[in-house]
């Protein structure tokens, strides 16, 4: 039963997440906002409301692959959120100045991420190549300095769920008290933003069942 549940948390939230994501991007994207302003628009006078008139607004290629980059100062939106006029644009573009607002506001949990990044990245490659290594040849200090490596790269999953879930909170406060959305597009904007952070949410289940199951078969080997 533990192994089944294993499996549903591996495989199958991340695919319903996706899925989840996916649909209600692609339905409010065909949703115009009442103003017609565009995703660069949103962003353009989110970050001006807030001063942060040094953070640039970029074009980039791909779907949903819009992102705050904290190193150059920039937030980059997918060209359908850049350009589209739909309620699914203005909602991703507002999250992503969320992000730049807690960088100039030193958000707490912001600032952790950002110095788990070298240690989590690590963790991320290594982790697997000690554990099966210490695994194959019979040597639990490698398979727990795996452990330890693994619990880095969680740490920094955990971690993004706040500093997400800030950002939408941002995100809407900021449509709202600018006047970019109306009452009747709040419950549209929520469902976008509330869809989007089940990604991470399902990320840090995925990441956190393999490290309790990996740190599980090391106190079972060691036990034996």
């Amino acid at each position: 039963m533990g192994y089944l549940i294993y499996l549903v948390i591996l495989i199958l939230v991340p695919l319903w997440a996706q899925g989840k994501v996916k649909s209600t991007y692609k339905k409010y994207s065909k949703v115009m906002n009442s103003n017609m302003v565009t995703g660069a628009q949103v962003a353009r006078k989110i970050l001006d409301d807030n001063g942060l008139f040094d953070v640039r607004i970029e074009e980039i290629k791909g779907v949903l692959s819009d992102h705050y980059d904290p190193r150059k100062k920039v937030v980059r939106l997918s060209s359908d959120n850049y350009h589209g006029y739909s309620a699914a644009a203005a909602a991703i573009a507002a999250h992503e100045v969320g992000h730049a607002i807690q960088d100039a506001e030193s958000y707490a949990f912001l600032r952790f991420r950002h110095s788990l990044v070298p240690i989590a990245g690590l963790g991320d490659k290594m982790s697997f190549i000690f554990i099966i290594a210490g695994f194959i040849l019979g040597q639990m200090n490698l398979v727990l300095i795996g452990v330890i490596f693994m619990s880095f790269a969680v740490l920094f999953q955990l971690v993004t769920l706040p500093v997400e879930f800030d950002a939408s909170n941002r995100a809407m406060a900021q449509l709202v008290s600018s006047g970019i959305i109306r009452n009747n597009e709040e419950r549209q904007t929520k469902k976008v933003l509330n869809a989007a952070a089940l990604t991470y949410v399902a990320a840090a289940l995925v990441a956190l069942a393999e490290l309790i199951r990996f740190a599980a078969m090391f106190f079972l080997s060691n036990d034996d």
